[in-house]
């Protein structure tokens, strides 16, 4: 977890056992003022642009913004040069082989090709160090959204980045990738979830100390 502070570079990531990471998140509008808790408010885009800084420092490939702290419909993420899923976690440079960044307010998501795919190794940065094979995803999907002017868009994704699309939307419906797994696979990692879900409550426990300080000192 990083510092808190009004202009963040990145935001602490919030860990497995959070309650903002089970709530299905509201839509949003391209205009609204966001506050991600322990912040000043900031626009949407202002909020996209440090998502996107957060997912590199974090070297992922997607992050929602429920992963922030924010129950709101929107995710960022990326296509690389090379967009196996090994990126994800490994110390190679990311931002020279970036070939598009996306965020996506609202998005929609439909399936193209029914066959599914359960080859691709998943992650997520809220449950670091667990990677798995064997979820199923749709190969080919369509993603309509609104992008950061308010304009409608669509976009047609295929294998790893219709995963990585699918597993960003799984977030905003409160869904995480061992979800999609047989029950007995979230048991192995137990003792590993656990302790998530103990840094989860203590880094929440320590947001409302710091945000009722800021109160405080606002008000005198």
């Amino acid at each position: 977890m990083t510092a808190l502070s009004d202009s963040p570079r990145i935001y602490p990531i919030r860990l497995y056992g959070d309650p903002v990471l089970r709530r299905k998140a509201r839509p949003l509008q391209h205009t609204d003022m966001l506050t991600v808790p322990g912040f000043d408010p900031q626009t949407v885009r202002q909020v996209a642009d440090t998502m996107l800084e957060t997912m590199f420092e974090a070297r992922g490939v997607g992050l929602a913004a429920p992963q922030v702290g924010l129950p709101v419909r929107m995710f960022v993420a990326v296509e690389y040069e090379d967009d196996e899923e090994e990126n994800e976690g490994q110390d190679t440079p990311l931002k020279s082989r970036v070939l598009r960044e996306f965020v996506m307010l609202n998005p929609v998501l439909s399936v193209l090709d029914k066959k599914k795919d359960r080859s691709y190794q998943e992650g997520c940065l809220s449950i670091p160090g667990i990677y798995e094979e064997g979820v199923s995803r749709a190969r080919a999907i369509q993603v309509r959204y609104t992008d950061l002017d308010g304009a409608q868009r669509t976009i047609q994704a295929d294998d790893y980045l219709a995963r990585v699309f699918q597993h960003e939307a799984d977030h905003l419906d409160g869904i995480f990738f061992l979800d999609r797994l047989p029950p007995e696979v979230t048991e192995d990692y137990r003792r590993e979830l656990l302790a998530m879900q103990r840094k989860a409550k203590q880094y929440l426990s320590d947001l409302t100390v710091r945000e009722g300080q800021r109160r405080q000192e606002r008000g005198s």
